[in-house]
């Protein structure tokens, strides 16, 4: 089996400002779009569709989920902090702080206009005690 590519599909309320957010903020670029649909691409990280709640395309146990629970996670190899500072600066609410963890993980949270959590992680030396 060899893969082409990874996406991930996430069932929004508006489309248009997940995407908005998407490409003002991540660097994500429009492959495709329509009404109730986006397909979003960036070279280095996981493609990303975006599908209206309640879209036909969907079959019908799936129309009305919500990417609820979800923490779509970017590992950068440098400059997190940042990469916080100018989310913020942008006016983009940081919904986790910077914090390390003991495990060596290094990371903060946004929410995209939909609620989507995107969680941006660096891994560094882990503690021990």
């Amino acid at each position: 089996m060899q893969f082409t590519a990874s996406t991930v599909s996430l069932t929004v309320e508006d489309v248009a400002a997940s995407q908005a957010f998407f490409t003002d903020h991540l660097g994500y670029t429009v492959q495709q779009a329509a009404d109730g649909f986006a397909s979003l691409k960036r070279p280095d990280a996981v493609d990303v569709v975006l599908l209206a709640r309640g879209i036909q395309v969907l079959p019908p146990q799936q129309r009305d989920r919500h990417a609820d629970g979800l923490i779509l996670a970017f590992t950068l190899d440098e400059g997190l902090e940042e990469q916080e500072r100018r989310l913020r600066d942008a006016g983009i609410e940081i919904t986790m702080p910077l914090r390390q963890e003991p495990w060596g993980e290094r990371l903060f949270q946004v929410a995209d206009p939909n609620g989507v959590i995107i969680q941006f992680v660096q891994w560094s030396t882990p503690e021990h005690g």
